[in-house]
């Protein structure tokens, strides 16, 4: 772990152990402050936008979140940027060569000329995750706090679920639900089948790109297991209308294993930022 000295008021020197991490959407925002000396969650909160922003707008408001907060004055041992979004694809390493990233990504989305670019690696599973990261949030972090990590979502959660994932012979689906967006993983034995992010308005849309996903992989309802987690709870709109068509739903509690004064069932903090450090 990286310590960062700083001064207290009284001038006498001080050791940050906290870290700070951040996620980013047009449709919402969240953070979380670590203490890694206790292990335990510090200040946490996260913030569902009434409409879908645009970047510009994104930052505005995280720029009040941080001020409500203070979360600028304090100085973090770690600050890693999570940027949610739908711009991205999955390439097989094997197949990567980081001088086509807008080539990976154009069959899959639209993107601009002056887009920047990113890629994280997922070492463990030969999975490169190609994507455009906000660039406004991620010069603003740089503003306030010098260097820092930066991630996709998918990368989070896809390298979460793939190592606490619990080997069975069925498939399994997880669906990570907030702000209108969807984010499906779906995980037979150690293998990754799909990841994949959709925005949906109402719960039959939901069910839609639900049901399509499954069909896409030939994955049979009444054998599939899905857990859903998020912002949902079972006897929701959306869990039960998932119930009525397929046999094996379940909320899934993640494990949150490096943080154990945490309690998943009781907890609002979002799964990708937790998992980000």
């Amino acid at each position: 772990m990286i310590k960062k000295e700083t001064k207290n008021n009284t001038g006498e020197l001080v050791e940050d152990f906290k870290k700070l991490s951040i996620q980013v959407s047009l449709n919402g925002l969240s953070f979380c402050i670590l203490n890694t000396v206790e292990n335990s969650i510090v200040s946490a909160e996260s913030v569902v936008f009434a409409k879908r922003l645009t970047p510009y707008e994104a930052l505005k408001r995280l720029k009040l979140l941080f001020s409500s907060h203070k979360i600028e004055q304090n100085r973090y041992s770690e600050v890693v940027v999570v940027h949610r979004n739908n711009l991205f694809s999955l390439v097989p390493k094997p197949l990567f060569n980081e001088e086509e990233l807008a080539n990976y990504l154009k069959f899959n989305t639209k993107i601009l000329a002056n887009d920047h670019l990113a890629y994280d690696e997922l070492d463990s599973f030969d999975i490169i995750n190609v994507y455009v990261p906000f660039v406004n949030i991620n010069n603003y972090i740089y503003d306030l706090f010098g260097e820092f990590t930066f991630k996709h979502n998918g990368t989070v959660l896809v390298e979460s679920l793939m190592n606490s994932h619990i080997t069975s012979k069925e498939p399994t689906c997880y669906v990570l639900i907030s702000e209108q967006q969807m984010d499906v993983t779906i995980i037979s034995g150690k293998k990754l089948l799909l990841y994949n992010s959709f925005t949906f308005i109402t719960k039959e849309d939901f069910l839609y790109y639900l049901l399509f996903t499954l069909e896409q992989l030939e994955l049979d309802t009444e054998s599939v297991f899905i857990k859903l987690f998020g912002q949902i709870e079972e006897g929701d709109d959306i869990y039960t209308l998932c119930y009525n068509y397929a046999k094996n739903v379940s909320i899934f509690y993640p494990s949150f294993s490096e943080q154990p004064h945490l309690n998943p069932k009781e907890e609002t903090i979002d799964f990708t930022v937790i998992n980000a450090f």
